[in-house]
C-alpha cells in the first residue's frame, strides 16, 4: 500500500517549465503560489534557444514557456494552465462568483494577454531590432503598453477596490502584475502615468505569493 501510494504522488507531482523574465511564467507562478501549491521548477533558457530543443518541443510544438506538467497532463498557454489549475485545486478562487465582476476579470486578463504582451515579446522585438532597427525596439513595446493600460484604467476605474475588482485577488491581479511589473521596471514607462495602475502595482509588491513569484526571486534568475 505504501508503495502505490508513493506512486501516485509523484504522479501528481507539478513542475513548471519556466523562464525567470518572462511574464507568462510569471502569472502561472502566482497562481500557483496563491493556491498554496508546490512544484519543481525547471528552467528554459530563452536567450539560448532551449525551448526550441526537440526535448522541449515535445512538451509543447509551440515552443514557449510556461509549461505545466501535472502527472500525465502536460499544459501550455498560461490562461489555460490557470484555467486548469482553478478547475482541478478550487481552493483559493481566482475567480468570483459574481458574473459581472467575473466579466471584468476576463476582460482585463484578454486586454494584458492580447492586445498588449504578445506585441512586446522576445520574438517580435527580435524580429523589430533585425527588420527595422535596434533602436525601434523600446519605443513600439512602450507604445504597446501605453495603449493597453489606457484601456485598462477605463476598464478598472470603477471596479477597483484594494486589487484590480475589488478586495480579493482575483484572475485579473494575477495577470496584471506581471504586466505591471516588466512594463515599470524593464520598458522605463512612467508610473504617474497611469495612477489605477500605478497603485496595484504598490500593492502587488506587498502579497508574498506575488513575491516569491518576482522574475528576480527565480533560481535562474540573473542579476
Amino acid at each position: 500500500m505504501a508503495s502505490a501510494s508513493v506512486a501516485k504522488e509523484e504522479d501528481n507531482k507539478l513542475t513548471l517549465y519556466s523562464y525567470w523574465r518572462s511574464s507568462c511564467s510569471f502569472r502561472v507562478r502566482i497562481a500557483l503560489n496563491l493556491k498554496g501549491l508546490k512544484y519543481d521548477y525547471k528552467p528554459v533558457n530563452l536567450l539560448k534557444g532551449e525551448q526550441y530543443s526537440p526535448e522541449f518541443l515535445q512538451l509543447n510544438p509551440v515552443g514557449c514557456v510556461p509549461v505545466l506538467v501535472d502527472g500525465h497532463a502536460v499544459l501550455y498557454d498560461s490562461l489555460a494552465i490557470i484555467l486548469y489549475l482553478e478547475d482541478k485545486y478550487p481552493h483559493n478562487p481566482l475567480l468570483p462568483r459574481d458574473i459581472p465582476k467575473r466579466t471584468i476579470n476576463f476582460q482585463a486578463t484578454s486586454v494584458v494577454s492580447s492586445t498588449i504582451q504578445p506585441l512586446h515579446n522576445l520574438s517580435l522585438l527580435n524580429y523589430i531590432g533585425e527588420k527595422v532597427g535596434p533602436d525601434e525596439k523600446l519605443q513600439w513595446a512602450q507604445s504597446v503598453i501605453r495603449r493597453g493600460f489606457t484601456a485598462l484604467e477605463k476598464l478598472l476605474k470603477d471596479h477597483t477596490g484594494r486589487y484590480a475588482t475589488g478586495d480579493e485577488v482575483f484572475l485579473a491581479d494575477v495577470f496584471l502584475a506581471p504586466q505591471l511589473h516588466a512594463a515599470f521596471k524593464k520598458f522605463n514607462i512612467p508610473m504617474n502615468e497611469f495612477p489605477v495602475l500605478s497603485r496595484l502595482h504598490e500593492t502587488y509588491t506587498a502579497i508574498p505569493a506575488f513575491q516569491e513569484a518576482l522574475p528576480e526571486n527565480q533560481p535562474d534568475a540573473v542579476h
